[in-house]
C-alpha cells in the first residue's frame, strides 16, 4: 500500500528541519509565531485535543487531525508523536492542501 501524498510531504519537511515535535518545542513554536500549521494525532486525549484547539484558534494557527500518534511519528522517521509543527509556509500551505482533500 503506498502511502498517502503528505506523509512524504511531512518527512521532506522534517529532515528540511522545517518540523518541530513534541509538545513543549510545538507550543514555542505557536507562540512565537513559527508555527504555521500544527498537526495533532487523533488518538490524542479529549483534553490533549481542547488544549491545542484553543491554542491554535487563539494564536491563529491552523490545526489539522493526522489518524493516529504511530503515523505522525513515522512520517518523521519516529517512534511515535502526538504533536508537530510545520515552521515553514510553503510546507504548511501544500500540506493543508493536501489534507483538506
Amino acid at each position: 500500500m503506498r502511502p498517502a501524498p503528505w506523509f512524504s510531504l511531512v518527512g521532506l519537511a522534517f529532515r528540511a528541519g522545517k518540523v518541530v515535535s513534541g509538545e513543549d518545542s510545538v507550543l514555542s513554536a505557536v507562540r512565537g509565531g513559527k508555527a504555521k500549521c500544527v498537526l495533532l494525532a487523533g488518538d490524542a486525549s479529549e483534553r490533549t485535543k481542547d488544549t491545542w484547539e484553543n491554542k491554535c484558534d487563539y494564536y491563529g494557527v491552523p490545526l489539522r487531525i493526522i489518524a493516529d500518534r504511530y503515523e505522525l511519528g513515522r512520517a518523521m522517521g519516529k517512534a511515535h508523536r502526538v504533536v508537530a509543527a510545520v515552521n515553514d509556509q510553503g510546507f504548511s500551505k501544500k500540506l493543508i492542501a493536501l489534507l483538506d482533500q
